[in-house]
C-alpha cells in the first residue's frame, strides 16, 4: 500500500473513534471534514520520511505519531480560522469548519481533535511504552506553551510580536515536532533533529508568506492577503519580495545541513527540497505589483 494511502488510512481509524454513532451528529460531521479531504499532508509526510531514512524499525510508532501530528495541525487549522483570530471564510478550497457548522460547534470540533490526537496515541501505542512516552512529550511540546503552535497563536494576541519567537512557534514548532517523532519513533535520539524541523518550518513560513501576497485564493484553497489584513509580520513586507525568495533559499540550505547522520540522509535531503521548492514554483515579484 501507498505510504499516503495507509496514512489517509490510519486517520480515517482515527476519526471513526471519536465521530462515533454516540457522538453528536453534527459534532461527527465536523471532525471529518475538518480532517478530509487533506491538504498536502505535508507533516505526517515529513514525520515519515524522517522515520524511513532512520531505518523505521517501528513502523506503528512512526504512523501513529504522524497521524496524531496531522491531527492536530487539522485542529489548529479550525482554531486559526475563527472570528475571533483569521476569520477566514475558506480553507482546503471549502467553506471553513465555523462557516460550514457555526462557531460553536468548530470550537469544539477544534478541542476534540486535539484530544483525539493524543488518544491515539496511547491506544496505538500501548505495547510501547517505550515509543509512547518520548513520543507524547515530544509532540505535547510543539503544541502547547511556552513555545509551540498555541503559544504562537498567543503571541498574535500581544501589542509587540517578537518576530522570531512568534514565527519559530506558529510554523517551525509542528515541523519540529515531526522531525523529532520520526526520529524517535526509529528509535535515533529526537534532540539531533530539532534544528532540522525548525528550518524546514520556517522555510515554509517565508514560503506562506510569500504565497500570501503573490498566490490566489484558488490556487491555495484559502484567503490570500491575510497578514496585511491582520497587521501581522510577513518576511515579504520585512525583506521584500525577492529578499523573502534569498532568504527561503538561505533556510533551505541551512535544512540541508542539518540533516544528521542516518542511512538515508541522502534520499530525505532530495524530498525536503522538492516540496520545499514546489512550495514558491510560479510566484514572482510580478504578480504582487499586480
Amino acid at each position: 500500500m501507498d505510504i499516503g494511502q495507509r496514512l489517509e488510512q490510519e486517520l480515517e481509524q482515527a476519526v471513526a473513534r471519536a465521530a462515533g454513532p454516540d457522538c453528536p451528529p453534527i459534532l461527527a460531521e465536523a471532525l471529518r471534514y475538518a480532517v478530509f479531504p487533506g491538504g498536502a499532508r505535508i507533516r505526517p509526510r515529513l514525520a515519515l520520511a524522517v522515520a524511513h531514512a532512520c531505518g523505521n524499525e517501528n513502523p506503528l510508532a512512526a504512523l501513529s505519531a504522524a497521524s496524531a501530528i496531522e491531527i492536530l495541525h487539522c485542529a489548529s487549522l479550525v482554531h486559526d480560522d475563527l472570528p475571533c483570530f483569521d476569520n477566514a471564510a475558506l480553507r482546503r478550497g471549502k467553506p471553513s469548519v465555523h462557516c460550514a457548522f457555526g462557531e460553536r460547534t468548530a470550537v469544539l470540533a477544534g478541542d476534540a481533535l486535539i484530544v483525539l490526537a493524543f488518544e491515539w496515541l496511547a491506544v496505538r501505542l500501548a505495547l510501547s511504552p517505550d515509543r509512547l512516552a518520548p513520543l507524547t512529550r515530544i509532540v505535547a511540546s510543539c503544541v502547547g506553551g511556552p513555545s509551540g503552535i498555541c503559544a504562537g497563536q498567543a503571541w498574535e494576541c500581544e501589542s509587540q510580536i517578537d518576530i522570531v519567537k512568534y514565527q519559530r512557534a506558529k510554523t517551525g514548532a509542528l515541523f519540529a515536532a515531526c522531525t523529532m517523532a520520526g526520529a524517535a519513533a526509529a528509535g535515533y535520539e529526537p534532540s539531533q533533529w530539532q534544528s532540522l524541523g525548525f528550518a524546514i518550518g520556517e522555510a515554509f513560513q517565508v514560503a506562506d508568506d510569500l504565497r500570501d501576497v503573490a498566490g490566489s485564493a484558488e490556487e491555495l484553497g484559502k484567503p490570500v492577503h491575510q497578514d496585511e489584513t491582520h497587521h501581522r509580520p510577513n518576511f515579504v513586507a520585512e525583506l521584500g519580495f525577492d529578499g523573502a525568495m534569498a532568504h527561503f533559499d538561505g533556510l533551505l540550505a541551512d535544512a540541508m545541513a542539518a540533516i544528521p547522520a542516518c542511512p538515508g540522509a541522502e534520499q530525505l535531503g532530495l524530498q525536503i527540497t522538492a516540496v520545499s521548492r514546489s512550495l514558491v514554483t510560479g510566484l514572482s515579484s510580478r504578480t504582487v505589483a499586480a
